[in-house]
């Protein structure tokens, strides 16, 4: 978001039910990184709809916080970075290669956005990420130091260097998954402009090959677990284990997000196809 953007920080807090302390300190920067994972789903409900969504500010606002809606990274971390310049944070954005799903240095391009957060009095810069969505993202911001373990509730986390012979190093977040350390995404610290996001974000959501528009996809992390929708298979993870089932039509779909997301699915978007 531009910074001469005016942020409504009232409305934002309470969107993710933020009560506590609206200083720029860690407990804070902690604070409403996961109150944000926790209030607002992960959806692609507009490329689905043949939308690229925009990253305006006033649009991000008005889907985010007051329109029963969720969205992905460029739209979630866009939102929390105007809400930490808000709150007198130092930040800018990153551009990572997810790595879930792909064995390393495959090529993909880069197309998710982080934040890389400096905390007043902290000589160590903080990686913070709202938007990643799945059930390996971070919960809270993690100092950027390798090879040491973060622990927020039930997830593990840990920052590495990547096999990459680069000017300057590649970080790669790694969540403790199913036993061992797995790849989320690959980030360099570079320095990316408002443009750049642009650019990425139109690729994301209306390149016909990417994902993103080609089923419907909805994540959203709660004080029990994790809630995905991918296409009509609605997965559920709690301490208790995983269930898993099918969705048989757009009433019940449209009903499930709803419900479980919290989110108003645009009327003409088709949720199974």
């Amino acid at each position: 978001m531009s910074e001469n953007t005016e942020f409504d920080l009232d409305a934002y807090l309470r969107r993710i039910g933020w009560e506590g302390p609206r200083r720029p300190d860690l407990e804070t920067l902690r604070g409403i990184h996961l109150a944000h994972i926790l209030s607002i789903p992960f959806e692609n409900l507009d490329p689905l709809a043949g939308r690229v969504p925009s990253l305006e500010p006033a649009d991000v606002v008005a889907k985010l916080v007051h329109g029963e809606r969720g969205g992905y990274c460029y739209e979630h971390n866009s939102l929390f970075w105007a809400a930490l310049r808000a709150l007198g944070f130092e930040a800018r954005g990153l551009a990572g290669r997810v790595l879930v799903g792909a064995e390393y240095g495959r090529g993909r391009p880069r197309t998710h956005m982080a934040l890389l957060v400096r905390v007043p009095g902290e000589e160590t810069p903080y990686l913070a990420d709202v938007g990643f969505g799945s059930d390996g993202s971070l919960l809270e911001a993690v100092p950027l130091v390798r090879d040491t373990e973060f622990r927020s509730g039930p997830r593990r986390h840990r920052l590495v260097f990547g096999p990459d012979v680069n000017p300057s190093p590649t970080w790669v977040l790694q969540a403790y998954q199913n036993g061992g350390w797995s790849d989320q995404y690959a980030f360099t610290l570079d320095v990316f402009e408002l443009g750049d996001y642009e650019v990425f974000n139109w690729y994301v959501g209306g390149h016909p090959r990417s994902p993103f528009t080609k089923r419907a996809y909805a994540q959203h992390t709660t004080a029990e677990g994790h809630v995905l929708l991918f296409g009509s298979v609605l997965t559920e993870s709690t301490a208790e284990g995983v269930t898993e089932r099918t969705l048989t039509d757009e009433q019940e779909a449209r009903r499930v997000l709803k419900e479980r997301f919290g989110i108003a699915a645009p009327e003409d978007v088709t949720l199974l196809s």
